[in-house]
């Protein structure tokens, strides 16, 4: 069994000691504030840099979930189109208008953008930068780990390690931050079910597709489970990502013998094929369980966008894969695809 989200393989019983002491190896001199969600994170540096009734430049391909905070917050999105390569932001300086006053960075499926780029043009017209680091902590552009290349960053911890409801907010300054506690047992325990692979599946026959929510909620607390969960995966972290990023290639080079262009990204491997429902259920028939991420972006009026959409597949890649495992992956979706 194959899935796109973090599992685990071996059971363990971690603790929390030191784990603000561990992430300034990564985040020097920054301020860090731990959320329930990235969602949460988001809402706390828009207010913390005053971005509320602004306009933003935004992706077009990122999720859905930032539309009821822009709708709260008053923020107007300037939505610009991503490039196919990578599915990042394709940002030119015409995009920004008289009226800009912050860029919203999503670092797609992993895939760094290019921040030298962004920094200067942030500089030269006097823009915050926030970056959406929901599936690339531990990724550096160049030689400093991404998260540190604007005013506030954000983070959301289930998307690259095995942990329920929380989100990191990385700050140059200080932030005064209100979190209410987290009640939502039930939700979290499903979740926590579908960190095992064994229990995954069974959860996959009951999952709903498609749910949207509109309604905005307060900031909360994470668990301090998911914190210790955190704080054992912060071990060797570095040669996880390095090991990563060589499963990455060889996952790539792999389904490039089968003609498939896949993004260097290394959250998962990440694809445009036609024919995707198809194949996307073919391949859960076999307990390979890609996920098609984000098949209901925030914006499809741009045309690269669109067509992500519409065709993207991703396919799991996890820390403790061997390339037995992707070789798994690959003789399989041969096989559909023949």
């Amino acid at each position: 069994m194959y899935f796109t989200h973090p599992q685990f393989n071996k059971i363990f019983f971690p603790k929390a000691n030191g784990l603000k002491n561990k992430l300034a190896k990564f985040f020097p001199n920054k301020y860090i504030v731990f959320t329930d969600s990235g969602r949460s994170a988001f809402q706390l540096a828009v207010k913390s840099l005053n971005l509320e009734n602004t306009e933003m430049i935004v992706p077009a391909y990122i999720c859905d979930i930032f539309q009821p905070i822009f709708d709260d917050l008053n923020i107007k999105p300037n939505y610009v189109d991503i490039s196919l390569d990578d599915f990042n932001m394709d940002l030119k300086e015409e995009n920004i208008t008289e009226n800009t006053k912050s860029i919203l960075v999503c670092h797609t499926y992993g895939y760094p953008n290019d921040m030298e780029k962004i920094q200067k043009l942030a500089d030269k017209y006097n823009l915050k930068i926030i970056e959406d680091c929901a599936r690339s902590f531990g990724i550096k552009f160049k030689d400093q780990y991404l998260g540190n290349f604007s005013d506030c960053s954000i983070f959301s911890l289930p998307k690259f390690i095995p942990t329920t409801n929380t989100g990191m907010l990385i700050s140059k300054k200080p932030i005064k931050a209100e979190l209410n506690k987290n009640k939502t047992k039930i939700k979290t325990i499903i979740k926590f079910i579908r960190l095992f692979p064994a229990l995954a599946i069974i959860t996959e026959k009951f999952r709903i597709n498609n749910i949207k929510t509109n309604k905005l909620t307060h900031p909360k607390k994470p668990s301090k489970q998911s914190l210790k969960i955190f704080n054992w995966y912060l071990k060797d972290f570095e040669k996880t990502i390095e090991k990563r990023k060589q499963l990455a290639e060889y996952f790539k080079k792999e389904l490039e013998k089968l003609n498939i262009k896949a993004c260097k990204g290394i959250t998962y491997i990440s694809a445009l094929m036609e024919n995707r429902d198809k194949i996307f259920n073919e391949l859960r028939k076999k307990n390979i369980y890609c996920s098609k991420t984000w098949h209901n972006p925030i914006n499809t009026e741009k045309p690269n966008s669109k067509k992500a959409s519409e065709q993207i597949i991703n396919f799991p890649l996890q820390d403790y894969y061997e390339k037995k495992d992707i070789d798994k992956i690959i003789k399989e979706l041969q096989s559909i695809l023949n």
